[in-house]
């Protein structure tokens, strides 16, 4: 463990508060022991101080201590599964019942046992009556084939009522699952921190995406609601679960109930772009290969004279004039279009867009979206423009990734496998024997048209190699 490499995952904030926390806590039982011996000695003045001071000590314990450990312990709920929850207006609610309690319990005043008597009754009801709705409870979520990247996916989420006497009221419908299988910090946390605590770290959360909210759910009924969810990133989310939770009646608390799902992985393609003027100089019929057969294409193969069946809008009139004789034009077929797109993965540097480590590591805890790079995003979504691209002019591509790759096609089934491959592709620090590797594509190319699609220099590469292709920087 490298104690310089710690300054990745706490601040001096951090640090700082953490020894304010600790003295403050060390502080308080020290003062309360000070209490005591006072109180043991009948030193009454003493006594009163430590005592004024302690609640100095407890209010500073209020504002400094508190807060990240009740931070923490809410993260940590949220991935258990409890039944419910208390939620701010409940925990209001709480502090009022004991401060009324407390009174009333002291004055013997009537009416404050009444009130007593109503908070207790409120907070009872709102307590069973958040658990039946939640029971005999159904839900079914169906995506659409393909979902890309910040574009809204349309979802379909249906809500079954199974209760026989009392509707669902105030349902939200959320799905839980993972994004990765481990976090995206795992590489560098296990760099500086023993194995068992960066593997405790490590671990990636389950998070929370709602995805509906079902206002009335009739008896023995079932709603169907349509909404658009956007995925942010690419990549993959792998559903775990469904949870219901609703905060009915009076909203002090969040009940909640988990279903089991059929493990069910989304992957989310790249963005798809138009073409930029960054990119305008991307031939956008690359592709077409004159053939050196007769064809209806729009290049002369040859002149040749005139027979029965032959379209007279090819009579060529110059070479008739000439010749004296019919003479028609021969055209040269087009094949088919033939694209390799090669997406290079390798990203030694990140630049100023890399986020401190404790940064990256709170927001992947709390749900928030993380990319190891938005430079390597954007060049999967420039790889994937392209091949969308040829896929609608009908051309045949192929991807190809460290040189391996899919053979030729075309048609949305073989787009969308190749868009899962650069969905699910992670950059690389380092490849071995790129020269090689560059060789054997080269090897490969056929007579297509190919994209080298990198974030790197491209000098150290054989000229003749650089030469046969159209080199796309990101």
């Amino acid at each position: 463990m490298n104690l310089k490499n710690l300054t990745q995952l706490f601040s001096l904030r951090d640090l700082r508060n953490a020894a304010l926390g600790v003295g403050v806590v060390f502080g308080g039982l020290a003062l309360t022991a000070l209490t005591l011996y006072a109180h043991r000695t009948g030193d009454v003045q003493l006594a009163g101080i430590a005592a004024g001071i302690s609640l100095i000590f407890v209010l500073l314990i209020l504002v400094f201590v508190v807060p990240p450990l009740a931070r923490n312990a809410g993260r940590e709920a949220a991935q258990m599964n409890l039944p419910f929850e208390f939620t701010t207006g409940g925990a209001v609610m709480i502090v009022l019942i004991v401060v009324v309690g407390f009174s009333a319990w002291n004055t013997g005043n009537n009416l404050l046992f009444l009130v007593l008597s109503f908070l207790i009754a409120a907070m009872i009801v709102g307590f069973f009556a958040g658990r039946i709705v939640l029971q005999k409870l159904d839900v079914k979520m169906r995506f659409p084939e393909s979902i890309f990247a910040g574009e809204p996916t349309p979802v379909t989420v249906s809500l079954g009522n199974r209760k026989r006497l009392f509707p669902a009221i105030s349902v939200v419908a959320d799905v839980r699952g993972k994004e990765r299988e481990k976090s995206i910090v795992a590489d560098e946390l296990h760099a500086i921190l023993p194995g068992f605590i960066a593997k405790r770290l490590g671990r990636p959360p389950t998070v929370r995406r709602t995805l509906g909210h079902f206002a009335f759910v009739p008896k023995r009924g079932t709603e169907e609601n349509k909404v658009e969810y956007t995925f942010p990133n690419r990549g993959h989310f792998l559903i775990k679960n469904f949870e219901l939770s609703t905060r009915f009646p009076f909203g002090f608390f969040r009940h909640r109930r988990r279903l089991p799902a059929r493990e069910t992985e989304l992957i989310i393609f790249p963005k798809i772009t138009p073409f930029s003027a960054a990119h305008a100089e991307i031939p956008l019929d690359a592709g077409r290969l004159t053939s050196a057969k007769r064809g209806v294409g729009q290049d002369l193969l040859a002149l040749r004279d005139y027979q029965t069946n032959d379209d007279l809008r090819r009579v060529d009139w110059k070479a008739t004039a000439r010749s004296r004789q019919l003479t028609v034009r021969e055209f040269a077929a087009e094949d088919e279009r033939r694209v390799t797109v090669i997406f290079d993965r390798l990203l030694e540097h990140f630049g100023g867009e890399k986020l401190p480590l404790r940064e990256k590591l709170a927001a992947e805890q709390n749900g928030q979206p993380v990319v190891i790079s938005e430079r390597f995003e954007s060049g999967a979504a420039v790889a994937a423009s392209i091949l969308a691209h040829f896929s609608d002019e009908r051309a045949e591509f192929r991807l190809l990734i460290d040189g391996n790759g899919s053979e030729f096609g075309s048609g949305r089934a073989h787009l969308y496998d190749c868009l899962k491959r650069l969905a699910l592709v992670e950059p690389a620090k380092n490849i071995t024997e790129p020269e090689s590797q560059f060789e054997r594509i080269s090897s490969q190319r056929g007579d297509s048209h190919t994209f080298y699609v990198t974030a790197n220099d491209t000098e150290t590469l054989p000229a003749d190699i650089v030469h046969s292709l159209k080199i796309i920087r990101f």
